[in-house]
């Protein structure tokens, strides 16, 4: 049996070999923290291990360094023992008595000479202090300016806050919390409960209320985004990029006699879908695979009081929830993802009456994601206008996800 810092070693090296999402491998509390911990300061400490070596080691032996630097100067681990189970890490993972040898004297040297001192350039300081790529800094410095732009870095590193949503057609909040010794717990919007720092997922996870589908894991940004649908009972609604399925189910939780067409273009992650709808006992949701680009033509021929539009996004308004999405991301990939969001939004918005109500959601802040798609569509469609005041990422309570959310409405015709 791996121990947990041989577990957390092996999905950091699945990450940045094969791009998997450490949060879904499943791996023991201490494994994570230390896993997630070296994801989020990832380029810090590629900066702190270059300041000690020559050249730069393998990604195995940088990432057992990664590791011991980020127990000893980020976590409550005494120094000798993260400089000894990273020892015996590199012996297990057998990289050769090179490696163990480098990995011995690079903690101890780092352990006498402290953390190094960062470049006076400020883009570049705050791009290593806070790992985020320069280009992307660079970036925020010219959207939000200096000041917030190093604000949003700096909450990249915090750990994120975890919620439970309580399903109000089965118990409510209170009784929840209380029936599970979380009694004095954050409640907002009485159906979400803000997790204490000292209850792990898992152990929610284990509880038959769980299983009975009394309750779920979500942050409550997405209330505030499902609320802008305004739907009212009866109505017919479209979430057509809907998989994880979070939303559709506060949705069909908030109301029962909605009736909600569910879609998503990925088989994989409906299959999954699935099993939360009837964990849940949803009897309002229809689930199908489609894929939102062809649904005018081929698969939808229904249209829609209210659509849902969550779409694929960059996550910068999760990095801190999501560390690996931060270095996934190039200028061309987010201009690729706002063309894309842009045909979305297109293909849908056919689908919806007259009068009816689309809601154009995505967890990312940045411009080229938001705004620009919405300002861009309106002037194209001027059948549709803008309703209220989008909601925007960073503008309410620190602990929910950064999530911009706009209503559009269809004209009479």
């Amino acid at each position: 049996m791996l121990t947990e810092r041989e577990e957390a070693y092996r999905v950091l090296l699945l990450w940045q070999k094969e791009g998997t999402f450490i949060k879904e491998s499943g791996i023991p509390p201490f494994a994570m923290e230390v896993a997630l911990g070296v994801c989020r300061r990832h380029l810090y400490l590629q900066y702190f291990i270059k300041s000690l070596v020559k050249k730069m080691p393998s990604v195995e032996a940088c990432t057992i360094l990664e590791m011991g630097l980020f127990q000893m100067f980020f976590m409550d681990v005494p120094d000798y023992a993260a400089i000894d189970s990273c020892v015996e890490l590199a012996k297990s993972a057998n990289l050769g008595e090179g490696t163990v040898r480098l990995t011995n004297a690079v903690l101890r040297s780092a352990r006498r000479a402290g953390m190094p001192e960062l470049p006076s350039q400020r883009v570049r300081r705050v791009s290593i202090e806070n790992s985020i790529p320069e280009w992307l800094v660079r970036r925020w410095f010219d959207v939000y300016g200096g000041d917030r732009a190093e604000s949003i870095a700096r909450s990249t590193l915090e750990r994120p806050v975890e919620w439970i949503r309580v399903n109000l057609q089965k118990t409510s909040a209170p009784v929840l919390a209380e029936k599970n010794g979380v009694t004095g717990a954050s409640i907002l919007y009485d159906r979400f409960i803000e997790i204490p720092r000292d209850v792990g997922v898992k152990v929610l996870l284990a509880l038959p209320e769980f299983s009975a589908g009394m309750f779920s894991f979500q942050n409550p940004s997405a209330y505030d985004v499902v609320k802008l649908l305004d739907a009212k009972p009866g109505m017919k609604v479209w979430d057509a990029c809907a998989a994880p399925g979070g939303k559709t189910a506060l949705l069909a939780e908030m109301d029962p006699t909605l009736d909600i067409h569910a879609s998503d273009s990925s088989e994989f992650r409906l299959e999954k879908m699935q099993d939360l709808i009837s964990r849940l006992g949803l009897t309002n949701v229809k689930l199908s695979h489609i894929d939102v680009l062809n649904a005018a033509d081929t698969v939808v021929e229904e249209t829609f009081d209210r659509i849902l539009l969550d779409v694929p996004c960059s996550n910068m308004g999760v990095i801190a929830r999501r560390p690996e999405s931060v270095y996934r991301l190039t200028p061309e990939s987010i201009a690729e993802l706002s063309k894309l969001q842009y045909e979305i939004l297109e293909r849908a918005a056919e689908k919806l009456k007259p009068e009816g109500r689309l809601v154009y959601a995505t967890c990312s802040p940045d411009p080229a994601e938001t705004t620009q798609v919405i300002n861009r569509f309106v002037k194209a469609h001027p059948e549709f206008v803008k309703v209220g005041d989008p909601m925007l990422p960073g503008s309410r309570d620190a602990r929910l996800d950064g999530f911009f959310a706009q209503a559009l409405e269809r004209k009479k015709s």
